[in-house]
């Protein structure tokens, strides 16, 4: 009998069908979903004859042990093209099934085989950035599209894209990051608004996943941190506020689980402490409504303080339109500091002195720092600036 010639790359193989002179691929027989399985596009021919070897994965049972593209697809239900398009990134599947491919494949603890490796090497050309952020907030708030732009700026000079996936929790945060290394959708990304012991650290030292930390050192977990000195920063502005007399200064602080935020908190209770000035903690989620309600009750309190220190620009404007609403003269009876300064921070009457640096050259450095990561370079810490006093008609004179 005559034998029949067998062709086989290492992924697939290609027999020659019998009334025909050349050969073809024989895919993988799909598993036929269950009914309660939303069906999915089949892949097409081209598709098709690409499966075996896209697979970040074997599709074939592992007889070591390990979690194969088949385990998955039982367990989820679905084909194993279905498995390939879900853990490449590939159109061709629901949202759904995809994020119940993508759980199943963390809890059976599957990891790319050693081939697929070496695919990943391939770059994107995108840095991530999560942000676990009301998104009606950050239209409002000028850091951060200073800082987008800060980036954009870097990463435009090199081809590069910033992927923003703005999400309701730190819990969320986590699982984008999670996803993205999973499916190498990123060659880097940059974490802000830490927390003590934050698992979006843990987890970038951990997977080998390139980061850089917006914040001090002290909780950047070995990872790269580009930061500023905030605590100098917020002793120097007490310390104005002491030598123009004031003895009540109120700050009007941010989310108190976030570290910059505790570094600032500390800073100012350890000032006034030192100097013998009655100090006020007032607790906000950074938006004007929240700034503009403490404001309110501290100026309307029996021992009123006469000065605040605002952690942002637009929660120091909704805390003066409060003033002048009192019927209280600033800088004559109430002075004001603001965070962040910002073109608004110019535009009021009085102008707002503020603590200022340039935030714009703040997200351009870290974007260099990203860069370097990228390139091999080893984890370090950078100081950006530390933010100055710039002096405007908000401060004066305390009143007697």
């Amino acid at each position: 009998m005559r034998s029949r010639r067998v062709y086989s790359c290492g992924c697939c193989t290609r027999i020659p069908r019998r009334n025909e002179g050349k050969p073809a691929i024989r895919p993988p027989s799909p598993r036929v979903p269950s009914l309660s399985t939303p069906l999915e596009a089949p892949p097409s021919r081209r598709e098709r004859r690409g499966l075996s070897c896209s697979l970040v994965g074997t599709s074939r049972r592992s007889t070591t042990g390990r979690v194969t593209i088949s385990d998955i697809a039982e367990r989820a239900g679905v084909s194993i093209g279905a498995v390939s398009f879900a853990l490449n990134g590939r159109k061709g599947v629901s949202d759904e099934t995809r994020e119940r491919v993508l759980r199943v494949a963390d809890e059976l603890g599957w990891a790319p085989s050693t081939a697929a490796r070496s695919l990943a090497e391939a770059k994107t050309d995108t840095f991530g950035l999560v942000l676990a952020r009301d998104p009606h907030n950050l239209g409002v708030e000028s850091f951060y599209m200073e800082f987008f732009a800060g980036l954009e700026i870097e990463l435009s000079k090199r081809g590069y894209s910033l992927l923003l996936q703005v999400v309701g929790s730190p819990d969320d945060a986590l699982a984008t990051l999670r996803k993205w290394q999973r499916t190498r959708r990123v060659d880097g990304v940059v974490l802000t608004d830490l927390v003590d012991g934050d698992q979006r650290a843990a987890f970038a030292a951990s997977s080998g996943l390139p980061a850089v930390v917006v914040g001090d050192p002290s909780i950047a977990g070995g990872l790269t941190s580009v930061w500023t000195d905030d605590a100098t920063s917020m002793r120097e502005a007490v310390r104005h506020l002491a030598g123009l007399g004031h003895r009540r200064i109120a700050r009007v602080a941010g989310l108190g689980s976030l570290a910059h935020t505790r570094i600032r908190d500390d800073a100012f209770a350890e000032e006034t402490a030192a100097l013998g000035i009655a100090s006020e903690l007032l607790r906000t989620d950074y938006t004007p409504e929240a700034g503009e309600r403490v404001t309110r009750e501290a100026l309307t309190g029996e021992q009123p303080p006469t000065a605040l220190i605002y952690d942002n620009d637009v929660m120091a404007v909704a805390g003066l339109t409060v003033a002048m609403e009192l019927g209280l003269g600033v800088p004559s009876e109430v002075s004001i500091i603001a965070w962040d300064d910002s073109v608004l921070c110019e535009h009021t009457l009085p102008k707002l002195t503020a603590l200022s640096h340039d935030v714009v050259a703040f997200g351009s450095h870290v974007a260099r720092r990203l860069f370097d990561l990228v390139e091999g370079a080893a984890p370090e810490a950078f100081l950006d600036s530390t933010p100055r006093l710039v002096l405007r008609g908000s401060t004066g004179t305390a009143s007697i």
